[in-house]
């Protein structure tokens, strides 16, 4: 599901809202999350999952073209681990 049918389904589902009214509010909620990532926060949707960033500290890689060893910087990368009632849902026979 891409952010345009998440916002079209929530807009069908509840007739009230406007679907710019939804638009904003599904935007709203992931810029929150990506600046709560930013700062370093983790953010926790119950049931859902929790994003977290995680730190990967610098090393030697490899090109694979050209097999030469290459460092490669530190940095943080987007984690995300699922919430008890996501992984039962998947799981589900």
């Amino acid at each position: 599901m891409i952010r345009s049918e998440l916002i079209q389904k929530i807009a069908d589902e509840n007739p009230h809202l406007y679907q710019r009214d939804v638009e904003r509010i599904v935007n709203t909620i992931f810029e929150e999350i990506i600046e709560a990532m930013a700062r370093g926060d983790r953010v926790e949707l119950r049931g859902f999952g929790a994003f977290s960033v995680k730190k990967r500290d610098a090393r030697m890689g490899r090109n694979p073209r050209t097999g030469d060893s290459v460092p490669v910087e530190e940095k943080h990368v987007p984690f995300f681990k699922t919430g008890k009632l996501l992984r039962d849902r998947l799981n589900e026979e």
